[in-house]
């Protein structure tokens, strides 16, 4: 079978669950074998109410190109506070941290940058995690990375180190109008030539004294 992208929304995940399971049960009470790949497919487009998987798939809403004024209603990005200005500052257009801020106000929000890149669905063992943070800054301390993504709240582990997870979390809105611009930055193809000032070396000074606090 070709694969085919098929979308669709589930108006009520309870009564979907709850269709889907009494066709698989009502299966099971008979002795008929598990479904097989099509025949599942045909039980979760009846879940949804429909007669059988082409039925989903004729039904399915179009795709439409986007209006031109679609754009234009979409509400304006927030704007940059000025720490968040310096946060975005030590980041290449490649996005990666190029240096540990010095101001904990601006150290925290950098961490909300890097917590972005790690999935919350997913485990981590902690070198999954060292490679992620290392692809993310060019400064090569990824261990201060790593116990300041803990120290802030945005991961934690196991006492024994064996598995880490992304914590769920909610930006505030100095912190969203950051993650916004980051992203842009790293559309961006040009690299900046900005030079940001009151930085000190990852790990070392008050800054990371001031973060463990």
């Amino acid at each position: 079978m070709s694969r085919l992208p098929l979308s669709f929304v589930v108006p009520d995940a309870s009564l979907f669950a709850r269709a889907l399971g009494q066709s698989l049960q009502s299966r099971h009470a008979t002795g008929i074998a598990p479904p097989g790949h099509v025949e599942l497919l045909n039980l979760i487009a009846r879940a949804l109410g429909h007669r059988n998987l082409q039925s989903l798939q004729v039904a399915r809403p179009p795709t439409l190109p986007e209006s031109p004024l679609a754009a234009e209603d979409r509400p304006p990005p927030l704007p940059l506070s000025d720490n968040a200005r310096k946060a975005l500052m030590q980041f290449d257009s490649r996005g990666r941290l190029l240096r540990w801020p010095n101001k904990f106000s601006v150290q925290k929000l950098a961490m909300w940058v890097l917590w972005s890149r790690f999935d919350g669905r997913r485990l981590y063992t902690e070198r999954e995690v060292n490679e992620v943070l290392k692809s993310a800054n060019v400064f090569g301390d990824h261990v201060t990375l790593r116990r300041e993504l803990i120290n802030h709240h945005l991961m934690a582990r196991k006492s024994d180190c064996s598995e880490y997870r992304k914590l769920p979390a909610r930006p505030d809105d100095e912190t969203r109008a950051l993650l916004t611009a980051w992203r842009a930055l790293r559309r961006t193809p040009a690299a900046r030539a900005v030079t940001a000032p009151g930085v000190t070396a990852p790990g070392s000074g008050a800054g990371s004294d001031r973060a463990r606090q």
